[in-house]
């Protein structure tokens, strides 16, 4: 088969690999039909995440059919299309009883993580993927669900919401801003919807982008190359600040951005995935009475949001703004990584 291949900071191939085969009873193979990029692959690709080897076939995200599966697979048959969580989990060790699957104990990949696509075990980004823990680990694709929706649902969704929405504590009548309008910011403008909030303020330094997080359910936007930026988002509010701070970039100058429009008893919600150490005002924030939240998705609310785009509330199709084949797939990661200039969301590979 083919598949995107791991070659070092800033070296990827399209090579021929063998087939993944099944190694434990409770593994399916799906044939993808459908992967895309993630930030955290361009992070990979930085360097940013030095405990991925060389050789290791990227992504976390996807759509397929089931071609194989484990003896111990009893919710799944050959022919099942399916979405597939970004988060392996076993579904029975003590993290995973309580929902915390990105934390899953099992030793497949590496015990305490479960994001192991991509990073730990081979990924989505190839034609066909080995897949640990199916029935714990893949959704159905229903009738009248596009693949594409289907992929938005993998990793971004969920994390939007769950990281940025739930962990900030998005309550009705909040006022919220968002900063960073990528796929995974924009998640977070679309899902914290559901909560009611009075504001929700996207800031983002490409104007583009910014028009675009309108249509997603902003109701202000900011550029944060204004000089005046944050008094921009401070007259949005009472002038005391915005009650929920959603960081969706990953640099410490957007984290701090964030610490610096939280009101006093707000929530500050890192989403961004950080490759370098941020400086923490703590002689400043610590009278403030804050919350500082961030983690790993555990996607325990897929099939929840799957419901909720099934039934068309959560309008995601909006994220696709790009298509590519599977032997296209390096021009996917140029236009992914270059965004800006392409006016890119998600691109599909398929």
């Amino acid at each position: 088969m083919k598949a995107l291949i791991y070659r070092g900071p800033g070296k990827v191939s399209w090579d021929t690999v063998p087939n993944p085969v099944i190694l434990q009873p409770t593994d399916v193979i799906v044939k993808m039909v459908a992967t895309t990029v993630c930030g955290t692959d361009l992070h990979i690709l930085k360097g940013d995440v030095p405990e991925v080897k060389l050789g290791r076939i990227l992504g976390h995200e996807g759509v397929g059919d089931i071609v194989e599966v484990g003896t111990d697979v009893e919710r799944f048959s050959v022919g099942d299309r399916v979405i597939l969580s970004c988060v392996s989990s076993c579904g029975k060790c003590s993290n995973c009883r309580q929902g915390l699957y990105s934390h899953c104990l099992d030793t497949e990949g590496l015990a305490g993580i479960g994001w192991i696509f991509g990073y730990m075990i081979d990924g989505t980004q190839a034609e066909y993927v080995r897949v640990p823990f199916a029935e714990n680990s893949l959704y159905k694709l229903p009738e009248g669900v596009s693949v594409a929706e289907g992929i938005l649902l993998s990793d971004i969704l969920p994390t939007g919401f769950e990281i940025g929405v739930q962990y900030g504590h998005v309550s009705p009548g909040d006022v919220i801003a968002v900063i960073g309008s990528g796929p995974v910011g924009l998640a977070g403008v679309m899902t914290a919807r559901l909560y009611g909030p009075s504001k929700i303020i996207a800031i983002d330094l490409d104007e583009s982008r910014l028009k675009r997080a309108l249509e997603f359910g902003a109701t202000e936007t900011v550029n944060s190359t204004d000089a005046d930026w944050k008094e921009q988002v401070l007259a949005l509010t009472d002038g005391a600040g915005v009650d929920v701070a959603i960081e969706a970039v990953g640099l410490p100058g957007t984290f701090t951005m964030a610490t610096e429009i939280v009101r006093p008893g707000g929530s500050v919600a890192n989403i961004g995935v950080h490759g370098k150490a941020v400086e923490l005002a703590l002689q400043d924030l610590w009278i403030k009475n804050i919350d500082i939240s961030m983690g790993l998705v555990n996607t325990n609310t897929l099939g929840m949001l799957l419901k909720l785009v099934s039934q068309h509330i959560l309008p995601i199709d909006k994220f696709i703004t790009h298509e590519f084949s599977f032997d296209q797939m390096l021009e996917a990661y140029d236009v992914f990584a270059n965004a800006s200039q392409h006016d890119a969301l998600k691109v599909m590979i398929s």
